[in-house]
């Protein structure tokens, strides 16, 4: 029997050897026509399917240093050093997809310089009903009204303890739902607290736009008074570590001007930006379609603009003193590379790789080399 199941146990690895090799090829060669197939199922449900298949792929001995041949990208040009951390390169996988930490370090394989996980709140919440999250083929966007669905800071901490590779991990932190605004630092304190050992930069998302009232703390008293008191338990520690903050594409200049001089007086390491946007303005997408969908955070290209603009904005105003990541409508090297120009120091992918799949990570690392 327990030669069976030996066998047994082998011919799966065969099998699942044969399909990433079958994946590889769509990837590289045609990841256009898998992606048709993928978008012919619901997207909450494909995502959840192709994890479980990750998840079994990556367990494969050997199969991350396979992985590696066809997607990594080294080169020195590539490295950097951002708020004191060293990058092997700027494209960074945006939170939101391994929110829970599920599958980073094989994440590593797909030439990530850094994945993001959360947003991760204290409690394990469900997020809002289904569904919540929808394609917009037209404009290569999505929009999604996820709610802040997570298994919670303590599976999440379980899983980073495993952590194998050597990516850095940012860890997007945020408030539970029922947590009123008036306690909202208590919940940012505890994923603080609780993710301290275990990442390499935090995120304090307050710009979401699928928690009832949350953007009310992008306000400049609740947030001076909840970043002050991360910073003052960030420097009670040993080796503090850098806090960023993520802000709304939807923000006037005035409050842009708020944000920098919130920044200054804290002393962040700098921003991510931008989350979402509300904004439906100009879209290919049928209008009824849209209006069909209801609420949610709109991502995709036809953010790829106001994200740039955001990101000029902050760089020339503050005379570059402070950090930022660029996220926001990046689906090809170009797109990076406008962000990079505009004043981002290093850039964030999501949507973009969903429709342009793991090869765009490569193609971005090329063309930053060209350029």
């Amino acid at each position: 029997m327990l030669i069976l199941g030996m066998e047994a146990s082998n011919d799966i690895i065969i099998i699942l050897l044969l399909l990433s090799l079958v994946l590889v090829f769509f990837y590289i060669l045609s990841y256009k026509f898998l992606r048709y197939f993928l978008f012919l199922f619901d997207p909450e449900k494909i995502h959840k399917i192709s994890f479980v298949f990750l998840k079994l792929l990556f367990s494969i001995p050997s199969s991350l240093s396979f992985w590696k041949h066809f997607f990594i990208v080294k080169n020195k040009s590539l490295e950097k050093t951002v708020f004191g951390l060293n990058f092997d390169n700027p494209v960074g996988l945006a939170a939101g997809f391994d929110k829970d930490a599920e599958i980073f370090d094989g994440l590593d394989t797909f030439g990530f310089g850094f994945v993001e996980i959360g947003t991760v709140t204290p409690l394990a919440q469900d997020g809002n009903p289904k569904p919540r999250l929808f394609r917009l083929k037209n404009d290569n966007a999505v929009i999604n009204r996820m709610g802040f669905n997570n298994d919670g800071v303590e599976a999440v901490v379980s899983r980073l303890r495993r952590k194998k590779s050597n990516i850095i991990i940012g860890g997007n932190i945020g408030k539970n739902k029922l947590t009123p605004n008036d306690k909202a630092i208590n919940d940012y304190e505890i994923c603080f607290e609780k993710l301290f050992n275990y990442v390499d930069y935090f995120v304090v998302n307050v710009s979401s736009p699928n928690t009832p009232g949350l953007r009310d703390l992008q306000e400049k008293e609740p947030l001076t008074k909840l970043l002050k008191r991360l910073q003052e338990i960030n420097r009670d520690k040993s080796k503090p570590k850098p806090i960023l903050l993520k802000i709304a594409p939807d923000l006037t200049n005035p409050q842009l001007d708020d944000i920098i001089q919130i920044i200054d007086e804290t002393g962040l390491e700098g921003v991510v930006a931008t989350n979402t946007t509300l904004n439906r303005d100009d879209l290919n997408t049928a209008k009824v379609k849209v209006k069909n969908i209801g609420n949610g955070g709109l991502s995709g290209k036809p953010l790829k603009d106001r994200s740039t603009e955001v990101i000029k904005y902050l760089s020339k105003k503050s005379n570059n003193s402070f950090s930022i990541i660029g996220v926001g409508g990046i689906s090809s090297a170009s797109d990076a590379i406008e962000k990079l120009n505009a004043g981002a120091d290093l850039v964030q992918i999501y949507t973009g790789f969903i429709y342009e799949g793991p090869p765009l990570v490569k193609n971005i690392n090329k063309g930053l080399i060209k350029h």
